[in-house]
């Protein structure tokens, strides 16, 4: 009998997604449109932070918005009310974006006119984080009602972010969430990381993460 051939799927899928994803920033590198990856887990608050970002930077911003969920459309057409250029990606069962998926949003477009395009992300802590969308800025959210173990249980996605948003500060007088051991927690699997505090519902914080994303498009652009 013929030896039988065992094959890493994951290693090839993997591999093949860096270099799709490495085209993918080379790709918006030369039309300065700054690529933002937003990860968190259902319910945390990514398309509420993305409506806050768009009522607060439209102005100034030429923004775009690729939404990813498992069905529905509802979170596109949210983004589209408000005046932005918005596309849907339908995964069907896939619980994460990864390059070639992003790749098919920004087809659909106009980046060339479009300083900057904001990915939300499947809502998982754990698929997301092991695939290179192609953005240049990882941003993930937690919110207070989820616990301040999240960083023990899933390292990995804390450990590939630049920003860390805690959202929903204002439920924190009605929790046992322990700010100090987040950030404690945080900062032991990434040191550089930045991590601010929001509330979407309030309006909160959301000045330091506007801000924060003004600055970061700015340096990209060439700007600072």
């Amino acid at each position: 009998m013929d030896e039988v051939r065992m094959i890493e799927v994951k290693e090839e899928i993997l591999a093949d997604n860096i270099q799709v994803a490495a085209g993918v920033r080379a790709r918006l590198q030369n039309t300065k449109t700054m690529l933002v990856n937003l990860m968190s887990s259902p319910g945390s608050g990514k398309t509420s932070l993305i409506l806050q970002t768009i009522a607060n930077l439209k102005d100034s911003v030429r923004l775009g918005v690729i939404e990813a969920d498992i069905e529905s459309k509802v979170d596109a057409e949210k983004v589209a009310a408000r005046g932005i250029q918005a596309v849907q990606l339908r995964t069907g069962g896939f619980c994460h974006l990864d390059a070639t998926m992003v790749t098919q949003g920004i087809d659909a477009l106009p980046v060339d006119d479009l300083d900057c395009v904001i990915i939300e992300n499947v809502g998982n802590l754990v698929c997301p984080a092991e695939f290179d969308t192609g953005a240049h800025k990882n941003v993930m959210i937690l919110s207070v009602p989820e616990g301040d173990d999240k960083p023990l249980k899933y390292p990995l996605m804390f450990s590939i972010c630049d920003l860390l948003l805690i959202n929903k500060m204002d439920y924190l007088s009605l929790s046992d969430f322990d700010l100090s051991a987040l950030r404690k927690r945080v900062m032991v699997l990434n040191p550089g990381i930045v991590i601010l505090e929001v509330s979407c519902k309030t309006g909160a914080g959301i000045e330091n993460w506007v801000n924060w994303l003004s600055a970061q498009i700015e340096t990209f652009k060439g700007l600072k």
